[in-house]
């Protein structure tokens, strides 16, 4: 029962970096129907941004709390700026001139702006891994084993991702019930045509999505960079094809749910790990996208698309 849990805990983890990453590939699709393949590679930008950040505070973790904290709140908002730039840059060059043109010519040239992301940070920052030494420690137990064995614990990182997740998520589900900027990418969501015509700035409206889609990759990064301690160029392909698959999982175009899905795909991986093979963690996976797609098309939380006549 203690394995079950600390691989709960861990499932929990590792999904709710998955759900913050898979936020931003559901808003963008919410909106204008495509997929945003360069969105893993800002998340990994993110990483690296925050990682030159950190090493030039020289932050570590016997520096103290007040410190510690300022300091990560700095790199946070740092890397945040720098991905939004990287968002807004995708949308204006990639997405925003052919988004009149035939619906592949926009997913080209977001798989051409991941492979120049990649590129590009593997030319300046080398190909080798970036280990980072552990800035946030400490942690709980929750349950003690038999003898001090198979101890439950949770550490303070673990207890940082999930509760920031959550209140991103919150604030995130307040901002498109609640705001104007939510009304505008609902309205353009359902009908952006009708919407230009309403007074609704649609192509503000859709910066301003992928710029929210970036600084959401950009927390999963420093979340990512912080709790593995090691990051290199590829990270974003990977970390992407599973928030992606989690998206999709939960309802592409639904907040909620991919959440719902990155918490999944979460702890199918943590527990497929623990349980059976580590190797073919992301078969079990995707074979249960498989199988929810099958029987429920739009994912667990999606939407059928009502075609517009």
């Amino acid at each position: 029962m203690e394995y079950f849990l600390q691989q709960l805990i861990n499932g929990l983890t590792l999904g709710s970096i998955y759900g913050l990453i898979a936020i931003g590939y559901t808003m963008v699709y919410g909106i204008i129907g495509m997929i945003n393949f360069a969105h893993g590679d800002i998340f990994m930008v993110g990483s690296f941004i925050a990682m030159m950040m950190i090493v030039a505070l020289g932050l570590t973790a016997s520096a103290g709390l007040a410190f510690l904290l300022l300091a990560l709140v700095l790199v946070l908002i740092v890397a945040m700026v720098f991905a939004s730039v990287w968002g807004w840059t995708v949308e204006r060059l990639a997405y925003r001139p052919l988004r009149g043109s035939f619906r592949l010519a926009p997913l080209i040239t977001a798989i051409g702006m991941s492979i120049v992301l990649q590129n590009f940070v593997q030319v300046t920052q080398g190909a080798r891994v970036k280990p980072l030494p552990p800035i946030v420690t400490g942690g709980f137990t929750l349950v003690t084993g038999v003898n001090g064995h198979n101890a439950v614990q949770i550490s303070t990182m673990q207890i940082v991702i999930i509760v920031t997740t959550f209140l991103l998520m919150t604030g995130f589900s307040l901002l498109i019930s609640k705001t104007r900027l939510g009304r505008s990418q609902r309205a353009c969501e359902q009908d952006s045509k009708m919407a230009a015509l309403l007074g609704v700035n649609v192509d503000r409206t859709i910066s301003l999505t992928f710029v929210m889609g970036a600084a959401l990759a950009a927390v999963a990064g420093l979340m990512f960079l912080l709790y593995y301690g090691v990051i290199d160029f590829y990270i974003g392909f990977l970390a992407g094809v599973k928030a992606f698959t989690a998206a999709v999982l939960g309802g592409i175009g639904s907040l909620p749910g991919a959440m719902l899905g990155g918490l999944l795909i979460g702890l199918i991986e943590t527990f497929w790990s623990g349980y059976f093979s580590v190797e073919y963690k992301d078969v079990a996976a995707f074979s249960i996208l498989v199988i929810v797609l099958i029987f429920m098309p739009s994912g667990l939380l999606g939407r059928p698309e009502v075609e517009k006549v």
